[in-house]
């Protein structure tokens, strides 16, 4: 039929080129044909102009005064005299220039937004927000101020939920975080640097991200534009629901560098829930020191990816130990949840409910098999079975400390954990001085001291180990055999 049809064109004397043409449209056509169509009706940006309407009569400025820390004076303790005449005065008045006290210094001020969630005035924001607030104020979008009371707040989540006396207040929509993808239009409203009602606009860059901060919460990472006063202000999708709290960003100069991250919502009001019927939040507890599955493991596991959590160890009288895990066993599934990497464990179990079994889905043996597991309280018990960190690295004659964000900034890395000391009967002393920044414990990312106690736990004694650290600025590896300890 293209041929014939080619052929006419022929005939009727069309020109060589339109020849050409056509027969490259006839070509093409069935091409085509077999290629789905593309549709972006359903991609399209949104209307972000009436996003903002709608959102921003429930998003509130957060303001919080705090008492100044105590300054430090000479290490004594003891406050100095100063000998009587002009000579003593002048003595005083540079010591009180050199080491002001307390009662001198000026009241610390921040700012940070929030959202209203009830129209009887419970209000959500980050719990660094509010931290160590003596007097928080929350001023609505249409200039009223109220004061606030803390209701209760989460560190490891960093969530807070706040209440002022008000009613009939705009609610926000809550969204479903598990239900959202990367490339999605997000919305971002807050109070950066102070400036009421600020919009930023972005994508989902990234969903379960596990941050070197010890907390339970997998991010969402977004490029949405946030800054300092952002904190505790809403995510947006499309549709105007809110899908998380914009909490963190990552930066080299204190200001936005293009990446930034939520609190899913779904976690968010998790914790909301339990400080509304508690006034605190409880946790689950599983009792296994886990690590990553890296390429070498996989293969020697006979596993085709790295996906799930290597359990390294299984603490005694654990949950883990009444459901009969054993070392070696790679978890890949928490409740029928895929576990991509290893850091994702410990969130699902942390949020999931006491006193109800959990299924697992793990790898023994070149098997795979299903699991109950009754999932515990995380008390001091099980969190000092749990942690035990300092204990179990010194025995190994270390003393380290977490790098703050100044630090981890000042040293250009993500992460790192710092050495205070090396014993001399230490397996360490010939290779690691004080002073030295420990990137990775075969092959483990040193984002906490707790992860040097699961690289130490599961490390093998028979071979030496690699050790990478960053000494003076620059990278090296090492190795040390540990031995038996």
């Amino acid at each position: 039929m293209r041929t014939q049809i080619l052929v006419d064109a022929i005939r009727a004397g069309l020109p060589r080129r339109g020849r050409l043409l056509l027969a490259a449209a006839l070509i093409a056509a069935p091409l085509m044909a077999m290629t789905p169509a593309v549709s972006f009706a359903d991609t399209a940006m949104p209307d972000y102009v009436q996003l903002v309407k709608q959102s921003s009569p429930w998003v509130v400025n957060i303001s919080t005064v705090s008492k100044p820390k105590a300054q430090p004076t000479f290490d004594s303790g003891a406050q100095p005299i100063f000998p009587p005449g002009p000579a003593g005065d002048m003595f005083r008045r540079f010591f009180e220039q050199q080491m002001p006290q307390q009662q001198n210094q000026e009241p610390i001020r921040s700012l940070g937004s929030g959202f209203i969630i009830s129209a009887d005035g419970y209000i959500l924001t980050n719990a660094h927000v509010i931290d160590d607030a003596n007097k928080i104020t929350v001023r609505l979008p249409d200039q009223q101020e109220y004061p606030a009371k803390v209701v209760g707040k989460d560190k490891r989540t960093d969530i807070a939920l706040i209440k002022i006396d008000a009613k009939n207040l705009p609610v926000a929509p809550i969204g479903d975080s598990d239900k959202i993808q990367v490339g999605e239009w997000v919305l971002a409203i807050g109070e950066p640097f102070g400036l009421d009602h600020s919009a930023t606009h972005g994508i989902v860059s990234a969903l379960g991200r596990d941050l070197p901060d010890e907390s339970y919460v997998p991010f969402i990472q977004t490029d949405a534009p946030v800054n300092p006063g952002n904190s505790g202000g809403p995510l947006i999708d499309a549709s105007g629901k809110v899908i998380g709290i914009n909490s963190q960003i990552y930066t080299k100069s204190g200001g936005y560098m293009g990446i930034s991250f939520a609190i899913p919502i779904n976690v968010a009001m998790n914790v909301v829930d339990q400080i509304k019927a508690t006034g605190h939040v409880t946790r689950g507890y599983l009792g296994v020191l886990i690590q990553p599955v890296t390429n070498d493991l996989a293969k020697s596991f006979g596993l085709d990816s790295t996906k799930g959590a290597l359990v390294a160890k299984v603490e005694p009288n654990s949950p883990a130990a009444k459901a009969g895990l054993q070392s070696g066993d790679i978890i890949l599934k928490f409740n029928d949840k895929e576990i991509k990497h290893s850091g994702e464990l410990p969130i699902l179990v942390g949020m999931s409910p006491i006193g109800k079994p959990a299924t697992l889905t793990l790898m023994r043996d070149g098997k795979q098999m299903e699991v109950s597991v009754t999932v515990e309280k995380l008390d001091k018990q099980a969190l000092a079975a749990e942690a035990g960190t300092s204990e179990a690295i010194e025995k190994m004659g270390l003393k380290v400390s977490a790098l703050s964000p100044d630090e981890l900034q000042q040293l250009n890395i993500k992460y790192g954990v710092k050495v205070n000391a090396v014993g001399n009967d230490s397996p360490f002393a010939s290779i690691i001085a004080p002073g030295d920044v420990l990137l990775e414990v075969n092959r483990m990312p040193m984002k906490s001291t707790a992860d040097l106690k699961k690289a130490l736990d599961s490390a093998p004694k028979d071979r030496p180990i690699a050790i990478r650290l960053l000494r003076d600025g620059q990278p090296l590896f090492m190795a040390v055999q540990l031995g038996a300890q």
